[in-house]
């Protein structure tokens, strides 16, 4: 199977923000966050970084991933050799949140049968 290259670019760049969360960000809203994914386009100039946390922090995170941006953007270009680094924009990644919806339903479905 042959990956693109925005899909090898995307792994960089999930690999590399994670390690920037994990040991250079101060912002304690975003400390707890867990990189999902990273969506960019095939012109590599913009990427969408998908994130989960504690449902009762997702606004504060969001915050905190917003006024962070500009320097993980800045980190992320000091890690990654690219011509040009993409645009970054953080999104709650609400998958897990739909997982878990089904799970529960699927729960509540073997418990009525028993």
């Amino acid at each position: 199977m042959e990956f693109k290259r925005a899909d090898r670019v995307a792994g960089l760049i999930q690999e590399e923000i994670s390690g920037i969360l994990q040991k250079e960000v101060q912002d304690p809203r975003v400390s707890l966050a867990t990189i999902t994914g990273v969506k960019i386009g095939d012109d590599l100039k913009f990427a969408k970084i998908f994130f989960v946390c504690d449902s009762k922090r997702r606004k504060s995170t969001q915050a905190g991933f917003d006024r962070s941006k500009s320097f993980i953007k800045k980190r992320l270009a000091q890690r990654v050799n690219l011509k040009y680094m993409p645009d970054i924009a953080f999104y709650y990644d609400s998958s897990f949140d739909y997982s878990s919806k089904i799970e529960n339903i699927i729960k509540e479905i073997h418990q009525d049968d028993k």
